[in-house]
Order: structure tokens, then sequence, then C-alpha cells
């Protein structure tokens, strides 16, 4: 995943140009087909923040270069007032809302639900993804109900797929989860 910087720039036109520039190069120098925002770290408003990269987002869009984008949001005020503002304005351009679930403290399958819901109005007719970490981290873990609580948001039809933390921690037990999710929307 490549950050471009967000510092202060000196006009977000500026910014946007350069970001269009850097990630248009790589995108095609490594055939990409999508992008996912993960910015943690913000030094800008809110709403510097959505216009920079709702913009970098259109562009790449519109030009063809990419043909989806995701953002990776997590519950931390500051982190939840940035995104908000950038899926407020430009939601339309965002396919997936890869919300980290997995920041959570440990959950349980009933708390798992009420916060994906919970997210779920707050990214209002956004395709949420339900997040897990494979190797263990927080949130709910396959091991205490992470299939069950997915199956249920499916039956319910809110379940806008599975995003997981991360390939090379998979890679141990032979991408089992991945398999264990494509089943899941299989069936």
């Amino acid at each position: 995943m490549v950050k471009p910087s967000l510092h202060l720039p000196k006009s977000s036109s500026s910014w946007v140009h350069n970001a269009v520039s850097s990630l248009t190069d790589m995108i095609k120098h490594y055939h990409i087909d999508g992008i996912d925002i993960d910015y943690e770290h913000f030094r800008t408003s809110p709403e510097l923040f959505a216009e920079c990269i709702g913009q970098l987002i259109t562009s790449l869009k519109r030009s063809g270069t990419i043909s989806f984008a995701s953002i990776a949001p997590y519950e931390d005020d500051t982190v939840k007032s940035h995104y908000l503002a950038l899926w407020r304005k430009y939601g339309q351009v965002i396919d997936y809302v890869n919300f980290q679930f997995y920041a959570y403290d440990k959950v349980s399958v009933p708390q798992f639900i009420t916060n994906f819901k919970m997210q779920a109005s707050n990214y209002g007719g956004g395709q949420l993804l339900a997040s897990f970490q494979s190797d263990g981290g927080g949130g709910l873990r396959p091991s205490d109900g992470y299939f069950e609580a997915c199956n249920e948001l499916k039956d319910q039809g809110k379940l806008g797929g599975i995003f997981i933390w991360c390939a090379d921690e998979s890679k141990g037990n032979k991408f089992q989860y991945e398999k264990n999710s494509q089943d899941l929307h299989a069936a």
C-alpha cells in the first residue's frame, strides 16, 4: 500500500496533481486496479483531507487508472472525523468501506454485529466490509465466532464483503480464512 504524504499542501489542487501523477505511474507499472486509502495520522483538517483524497479518487477513476477505491477507517475520534468528512462529500466515488473492526478490543458475536451496524449507519449506502486480523488481534476472531457473525449479517443482507489483514500472516495457515470467506460468499 502506498500512502502519499498528506502534509499541508500549498493548495489542494497542487497536492492532488502530484498524487495523481505519482500514483498513476505506480499503478500502471505494477498493474494495480484499485487503491485503499489508509491514513491514520493527519496534519490537516477533515475538510482539506476530504477535498484532497476525494479529488484524487475522482481523478484516478475518471481517467480509468483505477476501477475501485476503498477507505480504511477505524473507531477513533480523529480518524472518524476525517473519514466521515470524506464519505459525506465523496462517498459516491468510494466503492468499499474497509472498516478496521480488528482495531476494537476483543468482542463477542453480538458486540461485533452491533459495531458493524453502527458503522453501517455512519457509512450509509456504502459496501461495508467486515474485517479481522488473521494472526489474532482485536475485534472478533474466527475462533470466537467471526464467521457466525458474518453469516448472520449476510442473512440480513448487510454484509458488503470481508477484509482479512494480512496475507503474509494468512500464508502460515494456507489461507484457510480466505477460503472460508469465499465459501461464505458462495453459499
